[in-house]
């Protein structure tokens, strides 16, 4: 990467994360959810972080958003600097500073993320409140302008209802309006289509696209639904049993593959293509143990085209080509296996 090119990255980058690792004790031990994981976000653009259930992909987010307990939650190693800035471990009050403010999030269960005693109005008012100062009857005006923004019909109305009055799809609109209320120059969607039906999903999805035009905000995503990554995402993350094993371009993971388990998670997605119809191949076996997680690879045990090295030595990043880079060893110039499924650059090598 030229100079130039380096500098101009750097100025578009919003948020870096580096080698962050967090824990949690519990009654069986302690639990290493999160394990080495480094990250980029840049201004205006969608990062996608994607894998099955308990690969840490929520705790990652939450864990900067200062939302995991301590007890029993800790972070015990790495950076995550906003705007060069380092939020982590800072001595906030409720993490006001950043939380609401600079980060928004939205939620997976709006049902349960509202307070079902506050009318929606009010609760969209009330981050503008603490952390702009508006007065009340201004932060309640500015919330239905939001609710208009979110698509919600009769939206002077719709701010005096309960959360228990909104259907499913309207309670995440208001989560929506809700994470935007400060203009946050991060929007973090921890699953956010995740009890809607297709259509209303893909509704939500272009008015998270349609909020990312008007205020030019980065967008993290967090996600197991590939159609998802597919059609919202620029740079993608791979995330398996607490790191990120391939990180790249969407075209580069989708269409280049460079990791086994991204190959599995390919193969496991429904495709309505007549002429690419196949059998679902399931991932066989299960996620390695936290508690004791393994020397080496974690996907090692479920892996068709593991080595003897996979299981006894963590593999290192290996790049592909630009920002695309796996952690496999198949992609060691000294491995003998190749497997035809996946990608190989001609400038793959030990960095």
């Amino acid at each position: 990467m030229s100079a130039a090119v380096a500098d101009t990255k750097n100025a578009s980058t919003l948020l870096e994360v580096e080698n962050l690792a967090v824990e949690f004790d519990t009654y069986g031990g302690t639990v290493q959810a999160v394990r080495g994981v480094n990250f980029t976000v840049q201004a205006g653009k969608t990062l996608a972080i994607v894998g099955e259930s308990g690969c840490g992909k929520s705790v990652t987010v939450q864990s900067m958003m200062g939302l995991i307990p301590m007890p029993p939650g800790r972070i015990t190693a790495g950076s995550a600097r906003l705007r060069g800035q380092e939020i982590l471990g800072r001595t906030l009050v409720d993490g006001r500073e950043i939380r609401g403010s600079q980060i928004g999030m939205i939620f997976q269960d709006p049902m349960t993320s509202l307070n079902p005693t506050m009318t929606i109005g009010k609760q969209i008012a009330e981050p503008l409140q603490v952390h702009r100062g508006y007065s009340a009857k201004k932060a309640f005006a500015r919330a239905i302008e939001l609710l208009e923004m979110s698509k919600i019909p009769e939206a002077a109305k719709r701010a005096s209802q309960y959360p228990f009055e909104f259907s499913g799809g309207m309670l995440q609109r208001a989560m929506i309006a809700m994470a935007i209320s400060c203009k946050p120059s991060i929007l973090i969607a921890d699953e956010p289509t995740t009890a809607l039906d297709v259509t209303i999903q893909a509704q939500i999805l272009d008015l998270l696209q349609d909020l990312q035009k008007e205020t030019g905000m980065a967008i993290v995503l967090i996600t197991h639904d590939l159609g998802v990554v597919a059609r919202m995402a620029d740079e993608v993350a791979v995330m398996y049993a607490g790191k990120i094993v391939e990180h790249g371009s969407v075209d580069d993971v989708f269409y280049r593959s460079a990791h086994p388990y991204t190959l599995g998670l390919k193969l496991a997605m429904p495709n309505n293509d007549p002429s690419r119809q196949h059998t679902l191949q399931p991932i066989e076996g299960s996620p390695p143990d936290l508690f004791s997680p393994p020397l080496g690879c974690g996907y090692c045990a479920r892996c068709p085209y593991a080595m003897q090295l996979c299981c006894s030595k963590h593999p290192q990043e290996f790049v592909m080509s630009g920002a695309h880079y796996s952690r496999c060893w198949l992609h060691h110039a000294a491995a003998l296996s190749k497997p035809e499924e996946l990608y190989f650059s001609a400038t793959q090598g030990d960095q």
